[in-house]
């Protein structure tokens, strides 16, 4: 009996095998193309940059071979360590006013009504907008001869330096990065709102809970994962902030504004110190690749210790 039952058996398992094996040829043929691409486009490119990075190449000659000396001078530059304190000023301080702005404008328009789709269109819009667009745009208002210095020159007033002064022009391209991308924040935060449940809210306030603790206690912890999502998102794209930079200050005065990425591909690059460029390329990769983690790991430890798991 145990024999019959096994020759039995054998023709069906030999069958699901077949079946499991079919499955998983057309699962790896459906995602062949993309894992090529990937590999093609994202997988090789970093591969040859952080090859290149180990090397002293100018772009035309013979790449040589020169270990960690691209690193080493990364450290002892000294206009890599200004760049890096622009860089860090403007992540720092835009990511928070991008995301704290953003989180209020969404909570006072999360109203479903036309007033509040209009102001959210408002907010959205210079999103859609090029950053070099924007940046030319607030040049041409906030320059030495811009539309706001020309309306004080009419009253007798002297020009604000906005762009020309170090402290004023660092100031003026925070404050310009904020408003052009604070809106894509607000889309975020309202679509997070809408999935908030209004009985939740009802009884809340049926408790007695004022505005303030509903948004503070209930909504804000609720979505939480999506302020995370959206101080990643900001905080890397400030990390790598350029084409603003280039239009707007172009880096000045005195190299004020000029960022780590403005640095790589308007200096190192420009200066055909392509092997000293990777490594700096490298190096930006790592960090934005650290911080990112850093904020999700911090935000995950938050809700496991919410949770008492």
């Amino acid at each position: 009996m145990v024999e019959l039952a096994e020759l039995t058996a054998g023709p069906d398992l030999r069958a699901r095998r077949r079946a499991r094996l079919r499955e998983s040829a057309v699962s790896f043929g459906m995602m062949g193309p993309a894992v090529l691409l990937y590999t093609v486009m994202t997988v090789v490119p970093v591969g040859v940059a952080v090859y290149l990075s180990f090397t002293d190449w100018d772009g035309f000659s013979t790449a040589a071979f020169t270990g960690l000396d691209n690193y080493k001078h990364l450290f002892d530059d000294p206009s890599s360590s200004d760049a890096w304190y622009v860089t860090a000023l403007i992540a720092a301080f835009g990511t928070v006013l991008m995301v704290g702005l953003g989180l209020v404008y969404a909570l006072a328009l999360k109203g479903r009504s036309r007033t509040n789709s209009f102001f959210r269109a408002v907010a959205y819009f210079p999103h859609v907008i090029s950053a070099l667009i924007l940046g030319y745009l607030w040049a041409a208002i906030l320059g030495t001869n811009g539309a706001i210095n020309n309306t004080l020159a009419k009253f007798g007033i002297e020009p604000v330096g906005f762009l020309f002064d170090e402290q004023f022009a660092l100031i003026s391209l925070i404050a310009v990065i904020v408003w052009a991308g604070f809106g894509f924040n607000v889309v975020l935060f309202v679509a997070a709102l809408q999935t908030v449940p209004a009985e939740l809210l009802e009884a809340a306030a049926i408790d007695g809970a004022s505005k303030r603790q509903i948004n503070l206690r209930i909504v804000i912890p609720m979505i939480a994962p999506v302020v995370t999502v959206a101080t990643v998102l900001n905080l890397v794209g400030l990390i790598r902030a350029y084409d603003i930079v280039v239009s707007l200050t172009g880096g000045g005065p005195a190299g004020s504004t000029q960022t780590f990425t403005y640095l790589i591909l308007a200096r190192s690059f420009e200066g055909t110190k392509v092997g000293y460029a990777t490594a700096q390329a490298v190096f930006l990769m790592v960090v934005s690749a650290v911080f990112a983690l850093v904020v999700t790991a911090l935000r995950n430890r938050q809700d496991q210790a919410a949770t008492g798991s």
